[in-house]
């Protein structure tokens, strides 16, 4: 499908998730007619029609919209990219950042470009382990590069509020292709992500 800036989707109300929404309400014993829950049906199925936007884009249409011939063929870093997205399991948010590096072959994209492709896999019920592979293999598929390389650090509500209820806990994943599975720039990479730049 033709690539669409996230502003140009105008979620409109689906009936069908604002009636289940308001049954859901009700069947939790709350008064539906009360006035603060009036309208909480519709801005609801908004919600999840926004948080689950990512079903209807493709993010290696994003990156080929923006690729360009460069003889650049050192590390390329775009870290702490903010990352919301939800718990395919509990349907609770999981928040954090995103560290990608890419060594170009060739090819670079535009920066903006890694951001969107975290927003598009992160707008679907996920698990972090499945959304940093996504990540990584859209970008390796697409720039072909000599590596690619992802770090997710995220927070789950669904450990914070409920279950163990460990409010301090971070999860990490990563993703490494190419050159990144050598040790040597593996390492220079996760060395820059930590580095607090002055």
């Amino acid at each position: 499908m033709p690539y669409k800036k996230f502003e140009e989707y105008n979620i409109k109300v689906t009936e069908d998730i604002k009636d289940k929404y308001h049954s859901i309400i009700e069947s939790i014993g709350e008064d539906i007619d009360r006035e603060g829950l009036l309208k909480t049906p519709e801005r609801a199925s908004k919600a999840m029609q926004f948080l689950t936007s990512g079903y209807g884009m493709d993010a290696e249409e994003v990156l080929k919209s923006a690729l360009f011939n460069e003889d650049y063929s050192e590390m390329v870093i775009v870290k702490d990219i903010e990352l919301y997205s939800l718990c395919e399991h509990h349907i609770l948010p999981f928040f954090g950042k995103a560290h990608i590096a890419y060594i170009p072959n060739g090819k670079i994209v535009g920066l903006s470009k890694l951001p969107r492709v975290v927003d598009i896999f992160s707008r679907r019920l996920q698990v972090q382990e499945r959304l940093t592979d996504q990540i990584v293999n859209a970008i390796n598929n697409v720039l072909r590069p000599q590596g690619v390389a992802v770090v997710i650090e995220a927070s789950h509500m669904c450990m914070m509020m409920r279950g163990v209820q460990k409010q301090n806990s971070v999860t990490t994943t990563s993703a490494f292709r190419g050159t990144f599975k050598n040790n040597e720039t593996r390492n220079e990479f996760l060395k820059l992500i930590s580095a607090k730049l002055s």
